[in-house]
């Protein structure tokens, strides 16, 4: 489960060096990549009404698996990610592959005013739904793929 999401973090880090591949043609049809956008737009709003058990369902088994309660990620979320706990706006980017993973880009704007760029890692469960497997948080110039 951990290696999954180290792979994650592994991919996305080389692509915002630039050693990744990144394509457009994500292998998701329409539909499936406005679930993606549901699944992230209802997490950033239960962020904002600090609904923390509805926020942790939006993750993947492993994100719960790692953080163990809602109570201990939506901790995690406050301290490190504030752009998404509490952003000022948002605004869906293009879904992208990198090294077979879906990467659904969103544009933020934090509480502090700054821009950032929110790389949302997407799985898609047995049951054909879509949960956020991981979120990486940059400036928006350092992934221009």
């Amino acid at each position: 489960m951990r290696l999954s999401v180290i792979t994650m973090l592994l991919a996305i880090v080389c692509a915002i060096n630039g050693s990744a591949h990144a394509d457009d043609a994500a292998p998701v049809s329409a539909a499936d990549q406005q679930a993606i956008r549901q699944v992230v737009t209802s997490q950033l709003d239960a962020f904002r009404r600090d609904a923390g058990d509805d926020a942790y369902r939006y993750a993947s088994p492993n994100i719960q698996k790692m953080f163990g309660s809602a109570a201990q990620f939506m901790a995690m979320v406050r301290q490190a990610y504030p752009a998404v706990y509490r952003p000022r706006s948002f605004e869906f980017d293009r879904l992208v592959t990198i090294d077979g993973l879906i990467v659904q880009r969103v544009m933020l704007v934090g509480p502090d005013g700054a821009p950032a760029l929110a790389l949302y890692t997407m799985e898609r469960e047995p049951d054909g739904t879509w949960r956020i497997d991981g979120c990486i948080l940059t400036r928006p110039d350092k992934f221009d793929t």
